[in-house]
């Protein structure tokens, strides 16, 4: 009898198991798969009808007119959205793109395939957007070429160097460690109620030259000015793990702060100093800095309601 349930006990516990592989196989073949129950062969699953493309109106959603009369008070800020945290997973995966749909892609494979392609046309060396870069100049940022020994002594023997001895290594989207972005906090005084509106946006990826180094140093690849790529980031879809029939596009999940970031620099009189050079080596304190300056912000709001 008590072998009987024990049988019976792991065949519950197998078809459970079974039951959650084939949910999880599913939901990850379904994902953002429009026209599936239409479709009469594999390759018109994802393919959107010309009927539907004008029904759905797809544009991102117009940012209203604020003069600046309407504008109280304001402070630009610059955050950091590190993505191993489970709340920005969107923003980083999927890393490995060669058994998934051409329809998933992450944050940072949309934004490198638009600057080629031409749909993103400016995109900046610093979060003030004073310098202009093109592709070739951030190539030395994305990628890194390299010589082995055997090839320099084939080059110094006179001989054609085989491309067995290049070594090179490329930014992918499995490097990037972290975005930083740069937003306005604004009070409309007209609509009585405190904004953000999102200016720029870079990913943040080890030095090319440094990467396979323990401790490599961080650098910002390159700036996008976030209006500029509004349109890009809202044909992009993340990846909505409540609803898989309903992904969220990029440009929704960044308007809405649908992430989680922390301060790391604020306008100030001391030149737009980082929160790091007046609190160094000592990252409690530096959190509670930037809670401190996101909860001033806040309060500036709740203030206006204070009698």
């Amino acid at each position: 009898m008590c072998q009987l349930n024990n049988n019976k006990i792991i065949h519950m516990k197998l078809k459970s198991f079974l039951l959650t592989v084939t949910t999880v196989c599913a939901v990850s073949g379904v994902f953002a798969q429009a026209n599936i129950l239409n479709a009469k062969s594999p390759q018109e699953i994802g393919v959107r009808t010309e009927a539907q493309k004008a029904i759905d109106n797809d544009k991102p959603l117009e940012y209203g007119y604020v003069d600046d009369r309407d504008i109280l008070f304001s402070k630009i800020t610059w955050e950091k959205v590190v993505l191993d945290e489970r709340s920005n997973f969107p923003l980083y995966y999927p890393i490995d793109t060669n058994n998934i749909g051409s329809n998933r892609r992450s944050l940072y494979d949309v934004l490198v395939k638009n600057i080629k392609n031409g749909n993103i046309e400016n995109i900046y060396d610093d979060s003030y957007f004073t310098g202009k870069r093109t592709l070739k100049d951030i190539q030395s940022a994305l990628v890194k070429i390299d010589t082995t020994e055997l090839g320099i002594e084939q080059i110094n023997a006179g001989e054609e160097l085989s491309a067995e001895y290049i070594n090179r290594r490329d930014i992918t989207a499995a490097d990037i460690k972290e975005y930083r972005i740069k937003g306005l906090w604004y009070f409309d005084k007209r609509q009585a109620e405190m904004k953000y509106r999102l200016l720029g946006i870079a990913p943040v990826a080890p030095d090319v030259n440094t990467i396979d180094q323990d401790t490599p140093d961080l650098v910002p690849l390159f700036w996008v000015f976030f209006p500029d790529a509004r349109n890009v980031l809202h044909e992009a879809k993340a990846f909505n793990n409540e609803n898989s029939s309903i992904p969220f596009s990029f440009d929704h999940i960044l308007n809405a702060r649908r992430f989680h970031g922390y301060i790391y620099k604020e306008e100030n009189v001391q030149g737009d100093r980082a929160i790091t050079e007046y609190v160094s080596q000592n990252s409690l304190m530096q959190l509670l800095e930037s809670d401190r300056i996101k909860d001033k912000i806040r309060d500036f709001e709740l203030d206006m309601w204070t009698y």
